[in-house]
């Protein structure tokens, strides 16, 4: 489901408003340790598998169901990435804005075939590190955060 109940909901009020939402993303690796990538729907690009957890959901749990629904892979979340408020809000097309609290899990697959398993994505697939599409930057870094076994990355500067 592209957008949960509770946002539409919310919407019917706010309008296009901003909202600060919570968000998760998932690093999935495979045993051959390639990750698991997503084309969007909406955009097009390829990007780390994502989306926002229900009221009271873990975000390790909106984790592995955000990657099934996506993508039909099996994975269990191994830890916390990194933690990062986005700087500056996303507009969809709909004219909808929301800014991210995003919370990204290192995850591991353990069963199913990578495939197109909703409305959300275009297209989905294994890469090897050293042999990525296209991605944004914050893709690139949650991925390079992920191969690393250091303590969970944030950003402790103060905007000007």
């Amino acid at each position: 489901m592209p957008t949960p109940d509770f946002i539409r909901e919310i919407r019917a009020s706010a309008g296009n408003q901003l909202l600060f939402l919570p968000g998760v993303s998932a690093v999935v690796f495979d045993d051959e340790d390639r990750v698991l990538l997503g084309r969007r729907a909406d955009t097009g690009t390829w990007s780390i598998i994502g989306g926002i957890p229900e009221p009271g959901e873990q975000p390790a749990v909106t984790a592995v169901r955000e990657v099934y629904e996506e993508t039909a892979v099996r994975c269990v979340a191994e830890r916390v990435v990194l933690v990062e408020a986005f700087r500056k809000p996303v507009t969809y097309p709909n004219g909808d804005c929301c800014q991210f609290m995003d919370i990204t899990m290192r995850c591991r697959a353990v069963g199913g075939e990578a495939r197109v398993n909703d409305e959300e994505s275009l297209d989905v697939g294994w890469f090897p590190v050293d042999a990525l599409p296209k991605l944004q930057e914050f893709a690139l870094f949650r991925i390079k955060q992920a191969l690393t076994d250091g303590p969970t990355w944030f950003d402790s500067t103060v905007p000007e």
